[in-house]
This record gives C-alpha cells, sequence and structure tokens, in this order.
C-alpha cells in the first residue's frame, strides 16, 4: 500500500494513526477562538489542523436555503445561511495569522477550500495538504487545479459513489500527484452510530490501496465519540479526523460532533494505547512481559505426600501445583523410578537436586 511523507511524520500502514484536528467553522468567527483550538490540537497531541477556506460569494447563492438537508448547526442561521456564514467566515489576514500560528505550534496545516477562488487563495500560504470534499467532485477543473500543487490530498468521500471516487483518483493521479489519502464519513449534525460504518476501512483499503482513515461525527456528547475511532484504529484506518471547538458548551457551529480541548487529548491518548494494545500479527519470540507471566502462572511438580529420604518416586507421589519452586510438569516424568536424596515435605517443590 502507498504512503504518504508529510514533513517527519508518514501516513500509511505500520505507522502512528495521524490524528487530525477539525476546526471547520467551529472558530464562530473570531481569530482568539480559532487559536484556542490550534493550542488544544497541539496541546492534545495531534499531528494537524484542518481548517475550511470559504469565498462564500463564489461558494453559494445568498438565498441558498439548505432544501435538502442541513448543512448548519441547528438554530443558528436564522433566515439566511449565507447572512449567517458570511458573518462568521474569517479574512485573508486572519488566515495568515493562524497559519503562522499553527505552524509554530509544530502543527501540519490541512486545508479544505471550498471554491476555486479560495483554492488560489491559499497559495499564499505554505500548507502541507489539501483537502477535498465530496461535494466538489463534480468540479473536475478544481480537482485538477489542487492537485496539480504537488501536496498530499485528503479525499472525503462520504457521500460519494464508487464510481466518483475511482474517477476524482484518476484526476489526481493523471497530473502525477500520487500523495491521496481517503477519508470515509459523513456530517449529519451529528452522525448516526449506524451511519458511521466503520467496516468499510477494510475494503476501501483493498480497492484502491491507499491510506484510508474516517472522518468521525459522532454526537459529542456520547461516551461512544471516544469509542469509534478507537475501533477504526483497530479496523485499520491510518489516519482519524475529529471535529474540535474551544468549549462546546457555547454550542457554536458544527458544535453537534466537535470535541472539548480535554476530551480530544484523552482521544489521542486512546488512539496511542489502542495502537500499543494492537501490537503485531507476526509472531515473535516471547516479550519480557510475557516470560514473567510464564514463570508466575506455570505449576511447578511438588510433592502429594511426604517422601521419605532413600524413597522411589512414584507417579502417584506427585501432583502440579503453582509453586515458586518445582520442575516442570513436562519433565516430571523423568523423576518416576529415581530416588529421593533426603526427606520431601508434601507440598516441598521437587527439583533435581532432592533425587539421586
Amino acid at each position: 500500500m502507498m504512503e504518504i511523507t508529510l514533513a517527519q511524520k508518514k501516513i500509511g500502514n505500520n505507522y502512528p494513526t495521524f490524528i487530525i484536528g477539525e476546526m471547520a467553522w467551529s472558530h464562530d468567527g473570531s481569530v482568539e477562538n480559532a487559536k484556542k483550538i490550534i493550542d488544544a490540537v497541539a496541546d492534545g497531541g495531534g499531528d494537524a489542523i484542518s481548517m475550511h477556506i470559504t469565498s462564500l460569494e463564489n461558494y453559494m447563492t445568498k438565498d441558498y436555503k439548505a432544501k435538502s438537508g442541513q448543512t448548519v448547526s441547528t438554530g443558528k442561521t436564522g433566515p439566511s445561511i449565507y447572512e449567517y456564514l458570511e458573518k462568521i467566515n474569517l479574512r485573508g489576514d486572519d488566515w495568515k495569522e493562524l497559519f503562522t500560528y499553527a505552524k509554530n505550534r509544530k502543527l501540519l496545516n490541512c486545508v479544505m477550500c471550498n471554491d476555486m477562488q479560495s483554492v488560489k487563495f491559499s497559495d499564499k500560504f505554505n500548507i502541507d495538504m489539501h483537502v477535498i470534499a465530496s461535494s466538489c467532485f463534480e468540479e473536475q477543473d478544481m480537482i485538477v487545479e489542487i492537485a496539480k500543487r504537488k501536496k498530499p490530498i485528503i479525499l472525503r468521500i462520504g457521500g460519494s459513489t464508487l464510481e466518483e471516487m475511482e474517477e476524482v483518483i484518476r484526476l489526481i493521479k493523471d497530473t502525477g500527484n500520487n500523495q491521496i489519502i481517503l477519508l470515509h464519513g459523513i456530517q449529519a449534525y451529528p452522525t448516526t452510530i449506524a451511519d458511521t460504518n466503520i467496516r468499510l476501512i477494510h475494503a476501501l483499503k483493498q480497492r484502491f490501496s491507499l491510506p484510508v482513515g474516517i472522518a468521525d461525527h459522532v454526537d459529542a456528547d456520547l461516551d461512544f465519540a471516544l469509542i469509534t475511532p478507537i475501533l477504526a484504529v483497530a479496523l485499520g484506518a491510518n489516519a482519524i479526523e475529529k471535529h474540535i471547538t474551544y468549549d462546546r458548551g457555547k454550542k457554536g457551529e458544527d458544535f453537534e460532533a466537535a470535541l472539548n480541548p480535554k476530551e480530544f487529548k484523552t482521544l489521542v491518548e486512546y488512539v496511542r494505547m489502542a495502537e500499543s494494545a494492537l501490537g503485531s500479527s507476526i509472531v515473535k519470540p516471547l516479550s519480557p512481559a510475557e516470560i514473567k507471566y510464564r514463570e508466575v502462572s506455570r505449576k511447578k511438580t511438588v510433592a502429594r505426600i511426604p517422601i521419605k529420604a532413600k524413597e522411589v518416586i512414584k507417579k502417584e507421589m506427585i501432583v502440579f501445583k503453582r509453586s515458586d519452586i518445582g520442575i516442570s510438569p513436562k519433565e516430571s516424568k523423568r523423576l518416576i523410578g529415581q530416588m529421593a536424596k533426603r526427606d520431601i515435605k508434601k507440598d516441598e517443590g521437587i527439583t533435581w537436586d532432592a533425587v539421586m
């Protein structure tokens, strides 16, 4: 399977899970809130921050009402989605400040541009990765334009057909850019557990031979919000993206699936523990811990009854019990017929120096 290299990090099998904190619109239009989110991802041990750049006039009509379904947090927009998003949209100097801030916090910048104008705007910054949402999968010129930047690309494939995935991957590879990561998952404010479908990760890896991860949008108020990514890691996810906010209690934009800073830190810790617990599928020599467990748990050969000096040891005189001293049960057959050098007490472990 192909591996992706980003700075000092690699994404693929046999590497630590790449963990992305997705800010999206959770900043609520505030640079200071955005910095709090960036700090939370960095302090929590994340690898990258995902930021969405949007030129509203090039992205959405002013009378857009999302008649087909929810596209922003409940109860936030008032009469106009456009006016609401325009109000909380960050501007050019804001992004310059935030990209620099994230770099100084040692985070990689993942940028999802929602329109061609934003793609061109992102060229001003030394971003590390582009994110292409499935909502843009039919905009072939935009896909090719992003691919030509030769940056690693995360394809958010939720809501796209297999044929669409294949077409977008082909378009990207035709530019000579093979650095592609597939990110499975949809945002449904929040996404139901049944719609998470983590098992698809394995099928996608087999189909495309690319790194595959999950963009998890389970209700952040559920304990399961910290379990879903762990299941994904166990099923082979190479990357985890999780919404994060400065304070979910404020119920700002994208709050439904967004973790608080402490929760994000806990998630990262859980992922790293899960990786350690999963270990390797390769059979290796026993580890020090396994050897110690073996020594403690395996039974030894002890005297079932008192055995007198010069008495011939018979099978019915010995038994196997947990004991600190004694030969292994496997070797006990060689004891039968041997003569005791000395008296052996009941339950005393029998060693070779106790027989002639």
